[in-house]
């Protein structure tokens, strides 16, 4: 299997963390694919074959290509016998998706849109940054992350009593905490939470 990605995005960086968690589980091992964003790889021919819109992460295991990070977190686990960071029962197993769609419908989006203002901008010459999108999105930043704190007051993680793949889709935006400045203050569950999950070999395997 084959997992194209590159080290500036969170999508990709929720499917590799997963990969890695699950290496010793998995039927044959994942070759991590780098993606050169800044030099149009993702916009080449042979790319866009596997994913028309040109993004990272996507997985390739023989014929089959999967785009989309959380589905690629799904088919993994399905890979691996004995994983646990998707339940087996069906209730614990739609909490964790739910909260992995709320991070892709409330969280991402709002990060994303600082991320790019504040620092993608400025690598790409998109133009300045536009103070009435950045005052937006730190709103719905500020409303979806103190909503995630709330749920983990008293919680060691997201869904139920042991890692999961929500406590991976939820962290991976906050590699983007310096550059798009989010708005993290006053989050002691947050920040608690996210120290667990970034002492954890597949974050620190990640990390730079």
């Amino acid at each position: 299997m084959r997992l194209y990605h590159h080290p500036l995005s969170s999508n990709a960086r929720r499917a590799v963390m997963a990969a890695l968690h699950l290496a010793p589980r998995l039927p044959e091992p994942v070759e991590l694919v780098l993606v050169d964003l800044a030099q149009g790889e993702h916009r080449q021919p042979d790319f866009l074959r596997l994913n028309p819109q040109g993004k990272v992460p996507v997985l390739v295991d023989g014929d089959f290509v999967l785009t989309e990070s959380h589905a690629i977190m799904e088919y993994l686990v399905e890979l691996a016998p004995g994983q646990t960071l998707w339940p087996a029962d069906v209730q614990a197993r739609a909490d964790v998706n739910r909260w992995m769609f709320w991070s892709a419908q409330h969280l991402m989006p709002p990060v994303g849109v600082l991320n790019w203002e504040r620092f993608v901008k400025g690598l790409t010459g998109g133009g300045a940054p536009d103070a009435a999108r950045i005052a937006a999105g730190e709103a719905e930043c500020r409303a979806a992350l103190a909503a995630l704190d709330r749920h983990l007051n008293g919680r060691t993680w997201v869904a139920g009593d042991a890692l999961s793949l929500a406590d991976l889709a939820l962290a991976a935006p906050l590699m983007h905490a310096q550059t798009a400045r989010l708005p993290l203050g006053g989050l002691p569950h947050l920040a608690a939470w996210a120290a667990r999950v970034q002492a954890l070999p597949a974050w620190q395997q990640t990390e730079g």
